[in-house]
């Protein structure tokens, strides 16, 4: 993962913190209100009713005070990377910090009436301001960058593995706000082969001229460590040309998720593990998740795959499914299940088509493929071909999250580091389909292939999945 500090301009800096303070203070209000007057959890007697003004000094000290433990712990500076849960740890944190500051103060002044109560309806009303707040921020930033506001163009220096485990990250990562025009490397064999829709731009030594070329604001250096010189020399003429630069660090040419760290006495000790893998306990959790959703959403998939059917009889001859050998987690080879969307001898005309169209033989995806029938062409751009997939997620061939699953002769083409994405159970949506489907070339859906399988969680599944949807309802990338 790429985390990076951002400098705030100077307009906007100040802007998170007026907020938390002005949501600080609304949050004592509506604690009042909720405490004196819709009285939750325990009544207010007439006796112990107090007027709001002399809460306005605990207040205004509430507010103050989570605002120092905010600047000091960071909280106002963007993190590229940071992910919510960290924030609202720290917002948490300085919600009971300034709690107990306050009801220390009750003590030492003992004011006439005080409710203890109200402070705790503070606490939690401020943490799910704050927490709330933080994650508009989020949405509003995504939308400037998806309209090309606060993105910044990256150079990508080194493309061995450590480069490629970067240039995954930016690819995957669209939050991050990092968009990479290409990358320089001096072996030729990297350095002047593209990657995807990411460019191959020579030898390091052009390095000025891309970066006024291609307007680049960051340069990532991926070097080995025992080419500091070269680093130092690099790092001069980056910020010479006006870029800004990020040194990836040598312990960073292993994956974090690949580090072990114990302590020896006090000696720190680093153990690697060969390779990221889902362990027991993460397979049978992904399996559970699978499993439930389609059960939950069974009666509207029967549905459809009753109109599908039924579509696909009336229109002609040919059977209803389409089953073809695919290429599983490790190399095992399976038969994936598919609704029928082309004539019923298309397969003989394959390689023809792709021959024709120069297309990628790894990755063959035909525009406008004549092999198509009305029906399939329906279903193929809403992806309801891939409805029967399901019943190979209940076999356990595949998952709903993960790698699309390849044929065996595409993956004889594969080069070595392309074989990465066998190494988990394929999926039928994942990082590339989000990412724009069948027009995602071939080298750059292996990057989001393996970072999917380096960084999986059940919150990039839920992700993936949340974000499916709306990509098949656009029919981008489909065809």
């Amino acid at each position: 993962m790429i985390t990076q500090k951002i400098t705030p301009s100077r307009e906007t800096k100040w802007l998170m913190p007026v907020v938390d303070i002005l949501l600080a203070l609304a949050a004592f209000m509506l604690a009042y209100y909720v405490r004196y007057s819709l009285q939750l959890i325990r009544p207010v007697f007439e006796q112990n009713t107090a007027p709001f003004d002399p809460y306005i000094p605990y207040m205004g000290v509430f507010a103050v005070w989570l605002y120092i433990v905010y600047n000091g712990s960071g909280l106002y500076r963007t993190v590229r990377g940071r992910a919510w849960i960290e924030e609202v740890y720290v917002i948490l944190n300085g919600a009971t910090n300034a709690t107990l500051i306050i009801m220390a103060l009750s003590f030492v002044l003992q004011p006439f009436v005080f409710s203890r109560l109200m402070l705790l309806y503070v606490a939690v009303i401020t943490v799910i301001l704050l927490s709330v707040t933080r994650i508009i921020q989020r949405l509003l930033r995504a939308s400037l960058r998806a309209r090309g506001v606060g993105i910044e163009r990256v150079l990508i220096i080194g493309m061995d593995g450590v480069g490629q485990a970067v240039l995954r990250t930016v690819l995957a990562r669209k939050d991050l706000g990092l968009v990479a025009v290409g990358y320089v490397d001096d072996d030729p064999s990297r350095g002047e082969a593209d990657l995807g829709r990411v460019l191959g731009l020579g030898k390091i030594q052009n390095l000025a001229q891309i970066i006024q070329e291609k307007q680049v604001q960051m340069v990532i250096i991926t070097l080995r460590w025992h080419e500091h010189d070269r680093i130092y020399q690099i790092v001069r003429e980056c910020q010479i040309a006006g870029a800004d630069v990020r040194v990836v660090p040598d312990i960073f040419q292993l994956n974090l998720k690949q580090v072990q760290i114990e302590n020896l006495d006090g000696i720190p000790l680093l153990g690697t593990s060969p390779e990221p893998r889902l362990n027991v306990r993460e397979r049978l959790l992904k399996r559970l998740i699978d499993v439930l959703i389609i059960l939950i959403a069974s009666p509207i998939l029967l549905f459809l795959f009753g109109i599908i059917a039924i579509a696909i009889r009336i229109e002609g001859r040919g059977p209803i499914f389409y089953s073809a050998v695919r290429v599983g987690e490790n190399g095992k080879l399976f038969k994936m299940i598919k609704f029928r969307s082309m004539i019923p001898d298309a397969e003989k005309y394959r390689k023809t088509l792709v021959e024709t169209n120069e297309l990628d033989p790894r990755h063959p995806k035909i525009l406008n493929d004549p092999r198509i029938t009305r029906v399939g062409n329906i279903i193929r751009k809403t992806s309801l071909d891939e409805l029967p997939n399901l019943i190979n997620v209940l076999r356990g061939q595949m998952s709903l999250v993960g790698p699309r699953p390849p044929t065996p002769d595409e993956v004889e083409l594969y080069d070595e580091w392309h074989k990465q994405r066998l190494k988990t159970m394929p999926g039928i949506t994942g990082l590339w389909q989000i990412s724009g489907r069948s027009d995602v070339p071939f080298d750059e859906m292996c990057l989001l292939d393996i970072y999917y399988i380096e960084n999986w969680s059940l919150g990039l599944d839920i992700q993936i999945l949340l974000m499916t949807l709306p990509r098949v309802l656009l029919r981008q990338g489909a065809y």
